[in-house]
């Protein structure tokens, strides 16, 4: 099977994208299977849709698999959760053996990831992404973590799977919005590192029915894999993934996790980003109208007024600011990005204008 590898010498790992994989995960992982006890991390409706016949076909397979549910939604990434999941590792038999599989979107695999790296001072987990956002990002490059009432991903590590499985058939179970919104994290790898690409994207989204997802999902990973391979732990060049995501995460905070999807919020951010990159005379007038174009061909949610005086104390709260200072990743032309600490609040707030 072709595979992009996420290069991390000891700890490096392939990444497998194929329609139809999911029913090919017992023979793929057959290698791996020792005798351990293995646990499908996920949420019940997800066990219903595809988790309960991949534990049915893996343990047909001679493998010993159980399962653990969380509950919907960014309220499962707390320290409860994460402790009542490690209460039922103990209860279900598992040990430092026991290989997890995480199948879910970005909280399933945040979660999922933090347990496996903690209990029994670590071990083994495979990546399952069922949303697009987790497939292209979330669910590479070794990011794990949970929220405590002062923060999103606050408690957390950097640990790596054993691998990343991705079966683009199961977008088919989401909404089209929800595939849409993930769209947004597509667009970002373009945006950052590869101009022709980016231009692909803005041609495939002129007719949506015929998308070529698993070839925008194998290219999104192999950009991810190219990045995190050269900088794991983000000391510099992987800080270009955050393009879009300071104003983004922003935007989240502020209307209200729920009340706008990350990917759609990251394509709001891009547009104010390449704003500021033109007016920096970083990126030429046709280049942004390039970016803004392929943007715009989503369906991206109408916003309420925003007011950049409430948006700024949540920008410079931001996890990439590091000692009052924030960096800020611009597009030095497409396909080209940098983190820039040059970037004035009043900048900032000139872009929110493209919002509104």
């Amino acid at each position: 099977m072709k595979s992009v590898q996420v290069n991390l010498g000891s700890r490096s790992y392939p990444i497998h994208v194929k329609s139809g994989l999911l029913k090919q995960t017992a023979s793929i992982l057959s290698d791996q299977n020792h005798g351990q006890k293995w646990v499908i991390i996920s949420q019940y409706n997800l066990m219903e849709l595809f988790g309960f016949d991949l534990m049915t076909e893996l343990n047909e397979s001679g493998f010993n698999c159980d399962y653990i549910t969380l509950p919907l939604g960014e309220a499962s990434k707390c320290l409860n959760e994460f402790g009542r999941v490690i209460s039922q590792m103990v209860e279900i038999g598992c040990d430092r053996k026991t290989t997890i599989l995480a199948l879910g979107g970005g909280v399933v695999g945040d979660v999922s990831g933090f347990v496996a790296s903690s209990f029994m001072r670590g071990i083994d987990y495979y990546q399952i992404p069922t949303t697009l956002l987790a497939m292209v990002d979330s669910a590479i490059g070794g990011k794990t973590g949970i929220n405590i009432a002062e923060g999103k991903n606050l408690v957390g590590a950097i640990y790596q799977p054993k691998g990343v499985l991705i079966d683009p058939v199961i977008l088919e179970s989401l909404s089209k919005e929800e595939v849409m919104a993930g769209l947004g994290e597509v667009i970002k790898y373009g945006a950052i590192w590869d101009k022709a690409f980016l231009i692909d994207i803005s041609t495939w989204l002129e007719d949506i029915d015929s998308f070529p997802f698993e070839d925008a999902i194998r290219k999104s990973c192999k950009i991810k894999a190219e990045v995190v391979s050269k900088d794991e732990r983000e000391g510099d060049l992987r800080r270009i993934l955050n393009f879009g995501h300071t104003i983004g995460h922003a935007l989240e905070s502020h209307l209200g996790y729920g009340k706008i999807r990350h990917g759609e919020a990251v394509a709001l951010g891009m547009k104010c980003a390449g704003f500021i990159s033109q007016k920096l005379n970083l990126l030429s007038k046709e280049e942004l109208s390039t970016l803004n174009q392929t943007i715009n061909r989503l369906p991206l949610p109408q916003l309420p007024h925003i007011n950049g005086n409430h948006l700024m104390p949540f920008i410079k709260t931001d996890k990439k600011s590091e000692k009052g200072v924030l960096n800020f990743v611009l597009l030095d032309g497409l396909g080209n990005a940098i983190s820039s600490t040059d970037v004035t609040e009043e900048l900032i707030q000139e872009s929110l204008k493209v919002l509104n």
